[in-house]
């Protein structure tokens, strides 16, 4: 006789759905593979699970969180002006020594500023780091390697700090989490050393490529310029923020979808107040009227603070410590201590205008 038909009217059958499956436990046992539980809220009460949320935001307000962001880009391309636009404070360099008047280096140096900001009680330690010198020489060879070398010596930095068998509580996070880097609106398309930098530096970082002053251009021709620059990003393989492989699920892949289509953004910045239409606003004032650097028909300046600070501040974090910095930790750990430059590229003797 089948014995499943004899105790049938004893031991009720599971349906396939709720058969739960038993694998080999670490211990040569068997373990149990996670199910999902709903309390039964009507019968007990409530028990405070969603609470947690509210203790991370606590946990977060008190200690703040820290942000890490570079400008490159020729002199003149106004990336003080722009950074101080998106935080609405004066944070960039020059901002904090206004009575120095700088002279262009002869080579590439990196120069970073820290300020803490506070908004509705969060507060952000943003250090702005800046790269005079880049591109402004007659022969601007290699000028990306102190840029990388920047970068990767953060990312030792933290390392060595990881590895540390007394680490601190906290680790102090100096690690780069977005580049912008500032095209200039030339309305024909990327220079050799703009294809270059951002070939070399998407493999280490967060790049976001912007348009620098970008109302010196028609809309006709941004449309133009930007459709080009996206072709050979393409074309050369370059790897900017947000990246099409880190996409999580659908729904991030919309809206990041979405960003892509606009890179890079056609950018203006301005840290002057004007009246327009009985409000004010900052804007770039010219004989033909005032740009409006908020409004999305003058330029894209909102659509790139909301993507650094509104929407994906967390996630450039994340992609920071998860991508690019453990990248550099692994390749750091299997080789030894090796030295990393020749397979981030900074081999290389391109001659670069």
């Amino acid at each position: 006789m089948d014995v499943r038909r004899k105790v049938r009217g004893l031991v009720p059958r599971a349906e396939p759905e709720e058969m739960m499956t038993e694998t080999p436990g670490q211990d040569g046992g068997v373990a149990r593979p996670p199910t999902r539980v709903k309390p039964n809220l009507d019968a007990f009460g409530y028990v405070g699970i969603d609470a947690v949320l509210e203790q991370m935001r606590r946990k977060a307000m008190k200690q703040g969180f820290e942000f890490n962001i570079m400008v490159v880009g020729q002199s003149g391309l106004g990336k003080s002006t722009l950074v101080n636009t998106l935080f609405k404070s004066p944070v960039s360099r020059k901002s904090c020594t206004p009575n120095h008047e700088e002279k262009i280096p002869k080579t590439v140096e990196i120069k970073s500023v820290s300020h803490v900001i506070e908004e509705k009680g969060v507060k952000m330690k943003l250090t702005v780091i800046d790269t005079p010198g880049f591109g402004d020489q007659i022969n601007n060879n290699n000028c990306w390697e102190p840029v990388l070398k920047y970068i990767n010596d953060q990312y030792e930095k933290y390392l060595a700090e990881e590895v540390n068998i007394t680490r601190k509580k906290v680790i102090p996070d100096s690690r780069v989490h977005c580049c912008i880097y500032f095209i200039p609106a030339t309305g024909h398309s990327l220079r050799l050393l703009d294809i270059e930098f951002m070939k070399r530096l998407g493999k280490v970082v967060n790049i976001v490529p912007v348009i620098a002053k970008s109302d010196t251009l028609t809309l006709e021709e941004r449309q133009a310029f930007k459709k080009k620059i996206r072709e050979q990003l393409e074309t050369q393989g370059i790897s900017i923020y947000p990246h099409k492989e880190h996409d999580e699920d659908e729904e991030d892949r919309s809206v990041n979808n979405k960003i892509r289509e606009l890179m890079p953004f056609a950018v203006v910045g301005s840290d002057k107040d004007y009246l327009v239409n009985g409000r004010k606003t900052l804007g770039r004032k010219t004989k033909w009227g005032i740009i409006e650097i908020e409004n999305v028909a003058h330029c894209e300046f909102s659509q790139l603070r909301e993507l650094l600070i509104r929407s994906h501040t967390q996630d450039l974090k994340e992609v920071t410590s998860c991508v690019h910095y453990e990248g550099y930790r692994v390749l750091r750990l299997s080789e030894g201590g090796k030295d990393v430059a020749s397979v981030n590229g900074l081999a290389g003797k391109e001659q670069l205008a």
